[in-house]
């Protein structure tokens, strides 16, 4: 490991210990200005890898990856109560600080779907929507502009906010379902959705990752798309990463990281007409590598399709 990577991981680690002594993760002048300083430390482009770290680092990073979801969900919890106050709530999005970011990775997001899936699909699902599901917002109003969003969460007072927030959109309010139940929970009804969309921060650590993306790739429809978050360099200290080839029922079509404030990178795969979940050797993992778009900016005009051999 490089000089410079050693002086990131002490810095991120100092982060750590600041974070982690906090009385409460609620939004607060301190809790914000800890967080923004540790996402612009883990946002410049950096070789890191975080599997060769050593195994205290690698608990310290799983531990950062909670507390960052927790205070993830504390703020989304925050800013939903606030946009409620309003008669009209989806009027004032932009009060949510991180919109900016929302409407640049939804839009990547669908310049790469499209890429792949050329259909208008009819049936979303997205699996972690939370109190404040601006990704469902975003794609409904002004991308997907006659698709159904189903939202599962598994937490019953993150749907009511996040119902709370469209009930009285009218259009909107027609087009968006919100279950409360936990994605495992859930088989053939899988099999309506043309896209599944999984957040960044369902499945924390790596074990829970895989065990839904292998139920995923067990019940949902042949040929349906996964759009998936993952992580990549230092930005892996704040989320989760999906391997190409933890994704076993799944073609992976394309992987990209992003360089700019969007932090998560995206990875959309297919599902397999036939499939059946075992551990890949190592040379079937090689196979299910796509071309990955490493380290880019997200010009989405930039971005090229995979186009598998």
């Amino acid at each position: 490991m490089g000089c410079q990577e050693e002086l990131l991981i002490q810095k991120i680690c100092s982060f750590y210990d600041q974070i982690s002594s906090l009385e409460s993760l609620k939004p607060s002048k301190d809790v914000d200005i800890l967080f923004a300083q540790l996402i612009l430390t883990c946002m410049p482009p950096n070789p890191v890898d975080v599997n060769n770290l050593s195994k205290k680092i690698q608990e310290i990073r799983s531990k950062l990856i909670r507390l960052c979801g927790e205070a993830e969900g504390l703020l989304e919890a925050h800013f939903s109560a606030v946009l409620a106050s309003f008669e009209n709530p989806l009027d004032h999005l932009r009060i949510f600080p991180y919109y900016s970011n929302y409407l640049k990775l939804s839009h990547l997001e669908f310049t790469i779907l499209k890429q792949h899936y050329p259909l208008v699909p009819s049936q979303v699902a997205f699996v972690g929507s939370g109190p404040l599901p601006l990704t469902s917002i975003v794609l409904a109003s002004k991308h997907l502009t006659t698709t159904s969003f189903h939202n599962y969460d598994i937490d019953p007072s993150a749907n009511s906010r996040a119902l709370r927030l469209v009930s009285s959109h009218p259009d909107l309010s027609k087009r968006f379902f919100f279950h409360t139940t936990d994605i495992l929970n859930v088989a053939n009804g899988l099999k309506e959705f043309d896209v599944v969309f999984l957040a960044a921060l369902v499945g924390m650590d790596k074990e829970e990752k895989i065990r839904v993306i292998h139920h995923l790739a067990k019940y949902m429809a042949p040929g349906a798309i996964l759009m998936l978050r993952s992580a990549h360099g230092a930005r892996a200290f704040l989320y989760p990463v999906v391997d190409p080839w933890d994704l076993v029922g799944f073609e992976v079509l394309s992987v990209f990281h992003p360089i700019d404030e969007v932090i998560n990178s995206v990875v959309i795969a297919r599902k397999h007409h036939q499939m059946s979940i075992q551990s890949s050797s190592s040379k079937d993992q090689q196979a299910l590598v796509p071309n990955i778009i490493q380290l880019l900016p997200t010009k989405c005009s930039e971005i090229q399709a995979f186009n598998p051999p």
